[in-house]
């Protein structure tokens, strides 16, 4: 029986204070805390599952706030996840929960915003999606790309990476409309999905992230890509999940579903 896969951590970096990201696995949710491993959950194919990350604004106030509380609006709609408009209706209605969280222009949360990015797997095909610069790759066996967009600004001559957004949820003093980024893939047979916040996709270059998934299976590309941002100097959240659709017994071991 075909199923899904998630591998997944969530790790404050060697530098920030404490973790503002969130993670989404299906029903599952992790706010603003740690996990020392990854951890894996694993579900049947067929209702749609989300996986998916949100990153916490820095320099705002509230950011943990604001991906814990995206992050389990998700959880709660991704069953119902079947189309593209259905992932922007969601997306939007996020946005506006996170102005009304932050009580207006002067309330102690005014200016809180996260970013998110993620993918709903379905039978046959899977939607990627993404507002702010957390990023969806696909790894097939022997390339990695990026199938989210990077709501960035144009990079500066000799800079690769750049903390500013052009758009997320929440982020200003007064409501502003997003638009979200989705798009529907076909689910290739051995391809995995690697969704992450900046804390990896900043501080590992994309070869690195490629050498990676094609040398690991999922449990250990997890933690190995951790490793590498550790090793970059860890300056930021660090939150990952990779995703892998396969039949029973295809691609390796899987441990038994832990909760995260």
């Amino acid at each position: 029986m075909p199923h899904v896969a998630v591998s997944a951590l969530s790790h404050p970096g060697l530098l920030r204070e404490r973790n503002e990201d969130s993670l989404v696995i299906g029903p599952w949710t992790l706010c603003a805390t740690v996990t020392e491993n990854p951890q894996t959950l694993v579900f049947p194919l067929g209702t749609p599952l989300v996986a998916a990350v949100a990153d916490g604004l820095g320099g705002h106030p509230g950011g943990d706030v604001a991906s814990a509380l995206v992050a389990r609006r998700i959880a709660a709609v991704g069953a119902l996840l079947t189309d593209e408009d259905a992932v922007r209706d969601a997306l939007s209605a996020c946005n506006r929960a996170v102005y009304e969280a932050a009580d207006g222009p002067e309330g102690e949360l005014a200016g809180m915003g996260t970013t998110i990015a993620g993918v709903v797997v379905r039978p046959g095909s899977a939607l990627v999606f993404n507002v702010g610069d957390s990023r969806v790759y696909a790894a097939s066996r022997d390339v990695l790309r990026r199938v989210s967009v990077d709501d960035s600004p144009p990079l500066a001559p000799g800079l690769r990476t750049t903390s500013l957004v052009t758009q997320c949820l929440g982020g200003s003093l007064t409501h502003r409309p997003v638009h979200p980024h989705v798009t529907a893939v076909p689910l290739t047979p051995g391809e995995r999905y690697l969704v992450c916040t900046d804390g990896l996709s900043d501080a590992v270059p994309d070869e690195t992230l490629e050498e990676v998934m094609r040398e690991y299976d999922d449990v250990r590309a997890a933690f190995e890509l951790w490793k590498s941002a550790i090793a970059a100097g860890g300056p930021d959240n660090i939150t990952l999940a990779v995703v892998r659709v396969a039949e029973d017994g295809a691609g390796g071991e899987f441990p038994e579903a832990a909760g995260i």
